[in-house]
């Protein structure tokens, strides 16, 4: 039986999975399943701890090897459990060296190989050729964050900020587009810190555009979670640009300037407003994601308002929401708490807000022509990455569609036809 992997967590962590799952059968191991952990919130961190209990049941003699963010910062709470053979941590978890020979059954204080993630300064680049049976891939052009949030334990996760050279992006991507790929999708921990540690200071936005220079015969690229307040001129100016995805989600995190500087945001809620209208000005068919925390501590009635509001007033149409977890060790964990009745009660505010939201995009699409990408038979993404039901199109193609309706989770559309 060869390597699975489970993923908890972000983008991020769906690429290197299948990073670590190759680099760990390069390397010979065999039947076991490696449970890439998320540590932003406790209940992540909950249900990976759950998903390797029943692991374990399902296959007894299958090896469980643990690793991510939350392996990083709570290494011990995860070799404590009977369950688990092997702790990894984040700054080995991507080499095959890491997984061969592998000695299972060892001692409590061996059975964790997690170093200090702080001391790591190799740059962030391993790229893969493709991920099996997709038709969109992941590009991490960034690791770690040099930001320190009240709420975050990530940069004890992920150490500090380090970047992938533009060339080896740029060849990165013209592998992928060779075998097949029609989108890409750049991601990491704090993309738009890209480049500071490389020569010439490259940025996000330059990046982008080179990537749109050189690499012609891509179709479509896209943009993970970034932080509005550090884009770059250049990245805005990339977004007249049509290959580059009209969508971006945007670590907001709250809609109240006070609550955004006890997070220690960069950015306040003028600055938010300003950027999603200057976007929409250049690509008027950009759409915004965001996430956004409920019940931070201190967090009154009225700063929740201004959170509440501000999906409407940005145009908010796809939400992640989270209730505040306090991580040990962040400062946010020893500030006075919100009630947890009430931080339930506020995410579940937010989160039918967004619901609403999300229909009024879907609502307003229909009608229109999209183009959408294929992902399997009869279920692609537009643009604008809302999900679509087609008839036709193989895994892979771009297909020109025209929107019939909706369903639940998104739009159905029928391909226009080409004029014989």
């Amino acid at each position: 039986m060869s390597v699975s992997t489970l993923t908890f967590g972000c983008r991020l962590n769906t690429h290197e999975s299948e990073v670590m799952r190759a680099e760990a059968e390069k390397a010979g191991l065999e039947d076991a399943l490696i449970v890439n952990t998320c540590a932003v919130t406790a209940e992540a961190v909950r249900q990976a701890k759950q998903a390797i209990r029943k692991a374990r049941r399902e296959a007894p003699e299958r090896r469980i090897i643990v690793t991510g963010c939350a392996a990083q910062t709570e290494p011990r709470a995860f070799a404590e459990m009977a369950e688990v053979d092997l702790v990894i941590g984040n700054a080995d978890k991507m080499k095959a060296e890491t997984y061969a020979p592998l000695a299972f059954g060892v001692p409590l204080n061996d059975k964790v190989q997690v170093n200090d993630i702080m001391s790591v300064t190799e740059t962030a680049g391993h790229l893969i050729e493709g991920l099996e049976g997709r038709t969109r891939a992941f590009v991490q052009v960034q690791n770690g964050c040099d930001h320190r949030c009240t709420f975050c334990v990530i940069p004890y996760g992920r150490g500090p900020s380090r970047s992938v050279p533009m060339g080896l992006v740029v060849e990165q991507a013209k592998k992928l587009v060779a075998n097949g790929y029609a989108e890409l999708v750049l991601t990491g921990v704090d993309i738009t810190s890209y480049g500071p540690d490389l020569p010439g200071t490259p940025t996000l936005g330059k990046l982008v555009q080179a990537l749109l220079r050189h690499v012609p015969d891509l179709p479509r690229i896209r943009i993970s979670s970034i932080d509005s307040v550090e884009a770059d001129p250049a990245l805005i100016e990339a977004m007249g640009e049509k290959r580059l995805m009209p969508h971006l989600h945007l670590s907001l995190q709250a809609g109240d300037d006070m609550i955004l500087k006890r997070m220690k945001r960069r950015h306040d809620r003028a600055q938010t407003l300003d950027f999603v209208a200057r976007l929409r000005s250049i690509r008027p068919d950009m759409v915004f994601g965001a996430d956004l925390i409920a019940g931070f501590p201190t967090e009154t009635d009225a700063m929740f308002e201004n959170s509440r509001a501000i999906i409407a007033e940005a145009g908010l149409s796809f939400l992640h929401v989270f209730p505040f977890s306090p991580r040990p060790g962040t400062p946010a964990a020893r500030m006075p708490q919100v009630e947890r009745a009430v931080v339930k009660a506020r995410a579940a505010m937010l989160r039918a807000e967004g619901e609403a939201a999300y229909r009024r995009l879907i609502e307003s699409r229909i009608g229109a022509v999209e183009s959408v990408l294929v992902e399997r038979a009869g279920l692609g993404r537009s643009e604008q990455f809302v999900p679509v039901v087609i008839a036709g199109g193989a895994p892979g193609q771009i297909l020109p569609a025209r929107v019939t309706g909706s369903e639940p989770r998104g739009l159905v559309a029928e391909p226009v036809l080409a004029a014989a």
